[in-house]
Order: structure tokens, then sequence, then C-alpha cells
């Protein structure tokens, strides 16, 4: 009987990691399982999106197949996008934030699970990128580089753990959120008043006489035997 043949196919896999989930879940277990589950949620939604397939999702990490790099890279620019935009409403010690790294490479399919080189080149890409940040593997870049308006530092060859040959990875620079409008300058020139603290320990002196009312003499005298 001949032998079954492995099926194989080329693929564009995404694998996403959340930095530090081990003290998250220390400090605040039902705090952080809450949050993966959002962030479960919104993978499932972009992956969608984007035309992306969830391999699986073991503990705080997710596998996502696409059948092309550019939607790959799409869709992990709008997670990271999200996710800033909700981390920056929680306190620094309290964020959820993913490592993404993307490749292009040959896998083995089984049972709807992937495997091979190309899967684990994948991962160990997305170990070298910053949380909130996105790596590509050279592989990965050629494939994108003139379809999308990114910017790619090269980070240079990299010996990946348990790879043979090095590969040549790439840190995707996401722009920082919009900032704030900036207020028009009036025509006329302008001062800003801040609140007056009353330095003098005397409650009468809290608050503005106005135009109508008189200043006794005595405040004046308090005043110059102050000085």
């Amino acid at each position: 009987m001949a032998e079954e043949r492995v099926q194989r196919r080329l693929a564009a896999i995404l694998a996403a990691d959340v930095a530090g989930y081990s003290r998250l879940m220390g400090s605040d277990d039902e705090g952080t399982f809450a949050g993966l589950k959002a962030c479960r949620e919104l993978i499932a939604l972009k992956s969608k999106q984007h035309r992306g397939r969830i391999v699986n999702t073991p503990g705080d990490s997710a596998l996502v197949e696409f059948a092309s790099a550019v939607d790959a890279a799409r869709c992990a620019i709008e997670i990271q996008k999200e996710m800033a935009q909700r981390n920056a409403v929680i306190s620094e010690d309290r964020r959820l934030e993913f490592r993404i790294g993307i490749n292009v490479g040959d896998v083995i399919i089984d049972e709807g699970d992937i495997y091979g080189d190309g899967v684990n080149i994948a991962a160990r890409v997305e170990s070298l990128a910053s949380p909130g940040g996105i790596c590509l593997s050279e592989n990965a870049y050629q494939q994108i580089k003139g379809k999308l308006t990114i910017n790619a530092r090269d980070m240079g060859e990299q010996q990946l753990k348990n790879i043979a040959e090095p590969v040549r990875v790439y840190s995707v620079q996401l722009k920082d959120a919009p900032a704030r409008p900036t207020l028009a300058l009036p025509d006329r020139p302008s001062i800003a008043v801040l609140p007056l603290q009353n330095m003098s320990g005397i409650q009468s002196r809290s608050f503005l006489p106005t135009a109508s009312q008189r200043i006794s003499p005595p405040l004046y005298r308090d005043f110059a035997g102050s000085s």
C-alpha cells in the first residue's frame, strides 16, 4: 500500500502572545482572565474580517492562518491599534499587551491544525516583538513590501531558537495614536488665570471681594504688617 502523502500548503501565519501574562495572573487572575477573553474576541473578529482562520488559542496565545501575508499584516495592525486604544484608560501594570509575529512558509495540515518550520518561525519572530508590537520574517516582509504603507525597521539576521538557519526580521513601527487637536490662537492677546491659593492661613482672605464691596482698613494694615 502506498504511503499516505502529507497534506501541505503555503500560508501566512500570525502568532500572538500576551507579554507578562504570568505576572498579570499572579496579581489578578480573574481580572486578567476576563481581559484575555475580551482580547480573544477581538482577535477572532479581526481575523474573520481579514479572511483568517484561527487554528488554536492555547493559554494566552493565538495562532491564525491566512492565505495572504497582506491580510495577516492588516489584521495584526488593527489588533494592535485597537489594543492600544483599550489600554489607554488602563494603568500600565494591568494592561494586556500582545506581541505579534508573522511568517510566510510551508506548513503541514493535520485535522485542522498546522505544523512545521513555517509555524515555528512565526512563534520565534513573535518573541522578538516588543509588547504591543509586530515583527515580520523576511519571507513575510517581502510579500508585504510595496503593497502596504508601513514603516519597518530591519533588525538584521536573528538566530532563532531551534531554527537551523538565521532569519532576517523586521519590526513594524506603528504610528502613535492621533494627538489631540491644537486650539487656534486668538486674534488678540490673552492671559490664562490659574486658581488662586490662600497662603496666609486667614480664612477671610479665601475669596476676592467684588467691585461693589469695600475693603476695610484693617485688611490693608494686615498686609502692611506682613511685608
